[in-house]
């Protein structure tokens, strides 16, 4: 049987290329994965550690490492992927622990990084806003630490103290599988007054966007995605909050909000109803989504679902900014206001998907990024599938095949995958001459179809034929 080159790098060998057949009609079958595969090292952990001088809890499985100190209000302070390291952590406050009396004495907010949790609206209106995390406890607090019984996977719990100063007190719920990198968040807000309460809650994750290579200078290659609102509440589909209106970091294009980091300041806030937010690291090809869930209609802070937030020259310094330049960009999600009566919880869930895909990106799925729409092609050697991607999860690329009656002519399997390594596919098969449409599917290791990563139309279409089924095909 001939034989073709695919670029779809193997297992652990960024880059790599692989030999793959030329698939033929015997290939034509329905594929069902093979559940045994991936199964070795199908675990995760959970340990106590020491991070930079924080007593700190480590989860781990075979993809994904995340790192949570209780004492700094339960931050996720560091999740790793293959090695990178996603989040920002604040070389000049290392180790070391300011409880609230200390920040509310000196009026400071003392920025650790990490990812945490912050009450939305902001402002000091009324009693209804948030005046700021300096003294907050929500924000230095120690939160206190449990694992959950882990199932078929690892869970922790870290419950915070009552915040007098909203009349809320926060819990996370962190969890991870066995078998991908993807990451569960739990983020539970409970009124503990005795009357009604209104407030939204805010995720907040500091990515690093400093130079891999150069620490003291910004990414030039470091960006943010989300979905734009075609019917956005938003001038421009964005509303810049703090920093210029002309900051050309913001644009809207392809139906995406992009900024792309310049070493400007500044805030800019989205009512995306895409349900994610991506930050993407082009230098090094790593990225991380992070999913929401959208609520039509809802009440949203400012109308904003996902906000931005830059480091940057323009942005006056805090009083406990370090000597030196930091370079970070904030991904904040917010979850629609909510009245809680006294007692009440409201639960805002997420998922984190760290990734491989570059700057060229174009789309999210639920399986996946897309950096190259996938296309099908009627060549002389067969059928030319195309297309450029970074997974979710570990397993399979599928392609089913559809006629133009939108009747399937079976499945083909294409190539193992692998969250770890970016995807350039580039594959022949031979498929049946009536086929007119392709969709591309994920299939894990389990499995379980996690959706398409793109659907397009053969070129050149197929030749019509009669349509005879009205007659029973006679």
């Amino acid at each position: 049987m001939m034989q073709k080159w695919i670029k779809t790098p193997g297992p652990w060998r960024p880059g790599s290329w692989r030999r793959a057949r030329k698939l033929g009609p015997a290939a034509l079958v329905l594929f069902t994965a093979c559940a045994s595969w991936g199964r070795a090292r199908s675990e995760c952990h959970i340990k106590a550690a020491d991070f930079y001088g924080w007593k700190a809890q480590e989860m781990s499985n075979r993809w994904v490492k995340l790192t949570v100190v209780p004492q700094l209000a339960g931050r996720v302070m560091q999740v790793s992927f293959g090695g990178h390291e996603y989040l920002f952590v604040n070389n000049e406050l290392k180790g070391r622990y300011y409880p609230p009396e200390v920040s509310e004495k000196e009026r400071k907010w003392f920025n650790y990084g990490g990812d945490k949790i912050w009450p939305m609206p902001e402002g000091n209106d009324d009693e209804q806003h948030w005046a700021g995390a300096a003294g907050a406890v929500l924000d230095s607090g120690p939160f206190s630490f449990s694992v959950l019984s882990p199932g078929d996977g690892c869970a922790v719990r870290l419950v915070g103290p009552p915040d007098p100063q909203i009349g809320e007190q926060y819990i996370r719920e962190i969890s991870i599988g066995s078998n991908s990198p993807e990451i569960f968040f739990k983020s539970i807000m409970k009124n503990t007054t005795g009357y009604p309460l209104r407030w939204s809650e805010q995720t907040v994750s500091q990515y690093n966007a400093a130079d891999p290579a150069n620490p003291t200078d910004y990414n030039h290659d470091f960006w943010g995605f989300t979905s734009a609102n075609s019917d956005s509440q938003y001038l421009n589909s964005y509303y810049v909050r703090t920093g210029s209106g002309a900051n050309r970091s913001y644009q809207v294009r392809d139906g995406l909000f992009t900024l792309h980091w310049s070493n400007i300041g500044g805030e800019v806030w989205i009512d995306s109803p895409g349900g994610w937010v991506a930050i993407v690291d082009g230098r090094t090809g790593y990225t991380m989504v992070e999913r929401f869930h959208y609520k039509p209609g809802a009440e949203y802070p400012g109308k904003a679902t996902v906000i931005f937030f830059t480091t940057g020259q323009r942005n006056p310094p805090s009083e406990a900014s370090p000597p030196h330049p930091i370079h970070y960009m904030e991904a904040e999600i917010n979850s629609p206001v909510v009245e809680l009566a006294p007692g009440e919880s409201y639960s805002m869930e997420t998922e984190w998907f760290p990734t491989r895909m570059g700057s060229d990106f174009k789309a999210c799925t639920y399986a996946g990024v897309v950096g190259a729409p996938v296309t099908a092609s009627v060549t002389a050697g067969g059928l030319l599938l195309a297309g450029k991607f970074g997974v979710f999860f570990p397993g399979r690329l599928v392609a089913r095949l559809y006629d133009r009656g939108g009747m399937s002519l079976g499945t083909v399997l294409l190539a193992a995958v692998n969250p770890l390594e970016p995807i350039a596919l580039n594959s022949t098969l031979q498929a049946p001459a009536e086929t007119a449409r392709v969709s591309v599917h994920l299939v894990d290791s389990a499995g379980l179809d996690r959706g398409p990563l793109g659907e397009t139309q053969v070129v050149p279409p197929p030749p019509h034929s009669p349509d005879t089924s009205q007659w029973g095909g006679k």
